[in-house]
């Protein structure tokens, strides 16, 4: 058994040996003056998103505490870019995997899940994956690997290449080489508790705001010290907000939270192609958001300094859903108030 894991942790190891950083953009905002804004694209990960750094630390973490052996059927609660990365990694070390997920999740997702040997067990709402993965881990005699509980202590905050020491080692030759804010979503809250940590564990001067859709819980369990509030239903902003806060959700760390309307998200997800020509999924629209208000906030301030948030995925995950206006007018509504908004930032 041992040889396995031994051999396992290996192809992992080897995998991310490979693998070259993401890249920082780096982007001046004129009409915003001495500040600048840089997005750290993780769509370029081998499975195309974010959820790619977390899925090896979960592998690696649960390899090294004995959960998955040869043969060991996979289990993850995943609305779909987790689960993509988490088949890419089974598929890696050769053990079976399914991914409980919502019916409406992305075709395109499906697909890629299925591309690596996963299998997709649907459920009606984001609510009922955890209990069904749990329930489908115990039938088999499987692991569930339950991103939502150990994604926060999964990943070494203290460095070993994590997002957080990859970011601060890539603003060092740049005119505010410590950023002034980094805006990160909540999927898991693993990102952000690695985000927050790392912060605090270097000592530097920068604050971490965390950005939330509507309908998730995690921005009203901070703002009312709660973390038992639930929503009741799945957040519109595939990838992060969940109707629960989320054991590895770590507002302890967080120095600000902002609900971002979901009309909003997607506004600026559209125009992040417009200005830059990258089609990023509809999470990056609400850091997006999140960063460009706080950018404002800092010229009315007369501030400079450097944003830094995350590219979490490419759009084309998304082009029959976020960037099709029809399924956009009738699942998110009016996002008219928040392209005008944006065109009055830049004179657009």
């Amino acid at each position: 058994m041992k040889s396995w894991v031994k051999q396992s942790i290996a192809k992992i190891e080897a995998d991310q040996n490979r693998s070259a950083d993401t890249h920082l953009f780096k982007f001046q905002l004129p009409q915003f003056n001495d500040i600048y804004l840089y997005l750290k694209d993780e769509s370029t990960h081998p499975t195309g998103s974010l959820k790619h750094r977390l899925a090896r630390s979960l592998f690696l973490y649960a390899l090294c505490n004995g959960k998955i052996k040869e043969g060991t059927t996979v289990i993850e609660a995943s609305s779909g870019s987790t689960a993509v990365s988490e088949a890419y990694f089974a598929q890696m070390i050769g053990v079976p995997f399914i991914a409980v997920m919502p019916a409406s999740t992305a075709q395109s997702k499906i697909d890629q899940i299925q591309f690596y040997g996963g299998q997709c067990h649907f459920v009606d709402c984001a609510t009922q994956m955890h209990d069904t993965a749990a329930a489908l881990a115990k039938q088999c005699d499987g692991y569930f690997m339950d991103q939502f509980m150990y994604a926060e202590r999964a990943t070494d905050w203290r460095g070993n290449n994590n997002i957080a020491e990859s970011i601060f080692n890539q603003m060092k030759c740049e005119p505010y080489p410590v950023p002034s804010l980094v805006v990160m979503g909540a999927g898991t809250g693993g990102t952000s508790a690695t985000l927050g940590r790392y912060i605090l564990y270097k000592g530097y001067d920068t604050e971490l705001m965390v950005v939330d859709p509507e309908f998730s819980a995690f921005y009203q369990g901070y703002t009312a010290h709660d973390d038992t509030i639930c929503t009741g239903r799945s957040s519109r902003i595939e990838g992060i907000g969940r109707p629960k806060v989320e054991k590895s959700f770590q507002p302890d760390v967080i120095d600000h939270m902002m609900q971002v309307p979901d009309a909003a998200s997607i506004a600026a997800m559209l125009w992040l192609e417009q200005f830059t020509g990258r089609k990023a999924g509809p999470s990056t629209g609400t850091n997006l958001w999140g960063a460009l208000t706080s950018a404002e906030k800092m010229k009315n301030q007369n501030k400079g300094g450097a944003i830094v948030t995350l590219i979490c995925d490419s759009g084309e995950r998304y082009l029959d859903t976020y960037y099709n206006p029809e399924w956009v007018k009738n699942n998110i509504g009016d996002i008219t108030p928040y392209q005008q908004q944006l065109a009055t930032w830049f004179n657009t």
